[in-house]
């Protein structure tokens, strides 16, 4: 009976093609009737029969109306992932209750070739095994955990279907039996390695969250957020919500160990005597590192978030001794003689590299603080009480340097720990002060505590 089974299984996937988004084609000419049934059609295929309009709305951040109105049509008309579970967002379901999970690749697309399929889809469970104890075992015959599959409209005896181009991406299913940890791939669709098309990566990726116990997540930054959108593979994170979630599951991962205590305390966030390791700047935010976590800080907003670094970047080292971010919205991170480039949540291949790769004399060992004056292109290197320019465009070290920091650097006397900057100045740090330097009038303006951009 139980091979019976299994070739049931097996027959249905010949059959199968199995995919995730469920996002509908824009069509500007569209008239009034035509988007409500868009809407009807959403609704009851992504959010279930019992979920309102408005339900939708709360969950993708819109203007709360009850009503079918533009920027809601434009949200339903984007790609995205077809499980319909939006009653389930941000709800962690039950995990498969082992740790050695296989996968069975059924059938290929024609848009790209098997060994770019194959890769992507290695990659993909990779992005997962990376922040958790799972391990995926790919096998060519029988049963897996997980039976991926390409396929079009109806397939096979599968619950769900696809609506042709541009509809629905792809769909997976839970843990369980059955069809339990399947994903499918809507073979209508332009699989690409690249940004034409539907990158079978980033889809791939998404789904085997599904696969593994994971619903949406309306974080726009999360790869488990319901809408497509397209970022460089080389580039491609989980955001600090997807590893949270997925970590909830199956635990932190077995890693390589770390010289730090297993059990960091927690620093005082309003401690008198706090002093930080590194401070850089992320797009609008202001991370301040010390040990093992770092503090989030959006200037314009009183909320400071603690959080351990290994949630934002889990192959980092603890101890990290200067960062700053560059003018590609990168942030370099140096420990040592070594420097890593992250770019999102992703560590860029070929790093750690030593920074004499940057232009450093093989007598420097290591960095203490770093900043980028982002108006001039001109990144600050601080070591000792001398620093060194390095040009941002030309990807090289100015002449003329090391000089001495107080001379360039007037009222910046003792050795800098931690700078950045911030609206036109920059924030010395020192132990448990800062100074804030007007970089146009070349001096100090004033003197404060450490922690005070957390309102302590």
């Amino acid at each position: 009976m139980e091979r019976n089974l299994r070739m049931k299984k097996i027959l249905l996937f010949l059959l199968l093609c199995a995919a995730v988004s469920n996002a509908l084609p824009v069509h500007p000419e569209k008239d009034n009737k035509e988007d409500a049934k868009l809407v009807e059609v959403t609704l009851f295929r992504i959010i279930g029969r019992n979920w309102k309009c408005q339900k939708m709305q709360q969950f993708f951040g819109l203007k709360v109306t009850g009503k079918p109105d533009t920027e809601t049509l434009e949200m339903m008309k984007k790609p995205r992932c077809g499980v319909p579970d939006v009653g389930l967002y941000g709800v962690t379901l039950p995990g498969w209750k082992k740790n050695k999970l296989t996968y069975r690749i059924m059938n290929y697309t024609p848009d790209m070739s098997k060994d770019d399929v194959d890769k992507a889809i290695q990659k993909a469970f990779k992005v997962w095994s990376t922040v958790t104890p799972l391990i995926f075992t790919r096998i060519h015959e029988g049963i897996a955990d997980i039976m991926i599959a390409f396929g079009t409209k109806a397939h096979g005896h599968c619950p769900r279907y696809f609506d042709g181009p541009l509809g629905v991406l792809a769909h997976a299913f839970p843990p369980g039996d059955g069809f339990g940890g399947d994903a499918h791939f809507d073979e209508d669709e332009d699989w690409t390695t690249g940004s034409d098309g539907f990158n079978l990566f980033l889809v791939a990726a998404h789904e085997f969250g599904h696969a593994l116990g994971l619903s949406h997540s309306n974080d726009q930054r999360a790869l488990m957020f319901p809408n497509y959108a397209y970022v460089s593979p080389s580039e491609f994170p989980l955001s600090p919500d997807d590893i949270s979630g997925i970590q909830s599951i199956y635990g932190s991962p077995t890693k390589i160990p770390d010289k730090s205590p297993p059990n960091p305390t927690r620093p005082k966030t309003c401690g008198s005597q706090i002093s930080f390791d590194a401070v850089t700047t992320l797009r609008r935010e202001i991370m301040f590192l010390k040990g093992r976590h770092l503090w989030r800080v959006y200037p314009d907003n009183s909320e400071v978030e603690l959080e351990l670094i290994s949630a934002f970047w889990p192959t980092l080292p603890s101890g990290i001794q200067a960062a700053y971010e560059n003018m590609k919205d990168q942030i370099l991170f140096f420990k040592g003689n070594m420097f890593w480039i992250i770019s999102g949540y992703q560590v860029l291949l070929g790093y750690p590299k030593n920074i004499n790769t940057l232009g450093f004399p093989k007598g420097v060992k290591k960095i203490d603080a770093v900043v980028c004056n982002k108006n001039t292109g001109k990144t600050d290197f601080f070591i000792g009480d001398k620093y060194w320019r390095y040009d941002e465009r030309s990807q090289s070290m100015e002449k003329g340097y090391p000089r001495r920091t107080v001379n360039d650097f007037p009222g910046i006397s003792q050795k800098v720990d931690a700078v950045f900057q911030h609206k036109g100045f920059f924030y010395f740090f020192h132990g448990s002060r800062q100074w804030e330097f007007d970089t146009t009038a070349k001096k100090v303006i004033r003197e404060m505590k450490s922690n005070s951009w957390f309102n302590c």
